[in-house]
């Protein structure tokens, strides 16, 4: 800003005193020095535009009408949403496998539609459309939802993320019936976040517990915790996020087109139909 103004006074003074720099002979200046005096008035024209529009255009979409800004801005977004569905369109139809990865599947694993379902257990929107989806999965049956457990919040979403994956070993019915119970209950309290550096071990002993209630053997799945397949569904998890710049929960993927945030069960039966 300090620049333009400087340039500004500078084109000013150009256009009113720069003639005088051109000195012609005698009386009547050279036709040189008047076609030299006119290229200096059109060069101080040209800059003080230029720095009237650098100038007043900030005040004009701050001021005068930021709606236009708005407007700019949702027009990048839209066209940047476009670029990455069509790249998760691309991606889903030739590699829906890798996409799928060790992941545990909520519903009929042989369903046609199928939703990724990208969550936090300690994400409060998550379990709002955890609650949508169950919706889904009651009224249709030709709908899965793949988990991607995304964790986020390190030790408050480690355990619970690979607890769900590992239970999948035990049956895709046994990690279904965790992950609800992990977004029906409360796994860690208020009094477990004031000693932070036992956080990590009471997320994991609560855990435990859930576990242990849905019917799980808690010692066979606190093995396959520390195992190569969690470990392998885990990276899967944060390679996707990564390429397809998903650095928040919930974020659908249904069918080919991607929905970030806790959308209502309307719009993921629209977006299934």
């Amino acid at each position: 800003m300090t620049w333009t103004i400087l340039v500004l006074v500078l084109a000013i003074a150009l256009y009113l005193f720069g003639g005088m720099l051109i000195k012609g002979n005698g009386k009547k200046p050279a036709a040189g020095a008047m076609m030299a005096q006119q290229v200096i008035r059109v060069v101080a024209v040209i800059l003080m535009a230029g720095c009237v529009c650098r100038l007043w255009t900030p005040y004009y979409l701050t001021s005068v009408n930021p709606a236009i800004v708005q407007e700019m801005v949702a027009g990048m977004q839209e066209q940047q949403n476009a670029e990455k569905n069509k790249a998760i369109r691309h991606f889903v139809r030739n590699n829906i496998n890798e996409l799928i990865g060790d992941a545990p599947i909520w519903g009929n694993k042989d369903a046609k539609n199928t939703i990724f379902l990208f969550s936090d257990y300690s994400c409060p929107y998550c379990r709002r459309v955890h609650a949508e989806l169950a919706r889904v999965m009651a009224d249709r049956d030709d709908v899965r939802v793949v988990l991607k457990n995304f964790s986020i919040h390190g030790p408050l979403s480690d355990a619970p993320a690979k607890a769900v994956v590992a239970a999948k070993l035990q049956g895709h019915d046994k990690a279904a019936a965790l992950d609800k119970m992990l977004m029906a209950k409360e796994y860690y309290t208020q009094a477990d976040l004031k000693d932070q550096s036992k956080i990590a071990e009471k997320v994991h002993a609560n855990v435990m517990k859930l576990a242990k209630e849905a019917g799980l053997d808690t010692k066979r799945l606190e093995a396959d915790m520390k195992g190569a397949e969690v470990a392998r569904e885990m990276a899967n998890v944060r390679d996707i996020a990564s390429r397809f710049d998903i650095n928040g929960t919930p974020y659908l993927i249904i069918g080919e087109q991607a929905y970030p945030g806790a959308i209502p069960y309307a719009q993921i039966i629209q977006a299934l139909n």
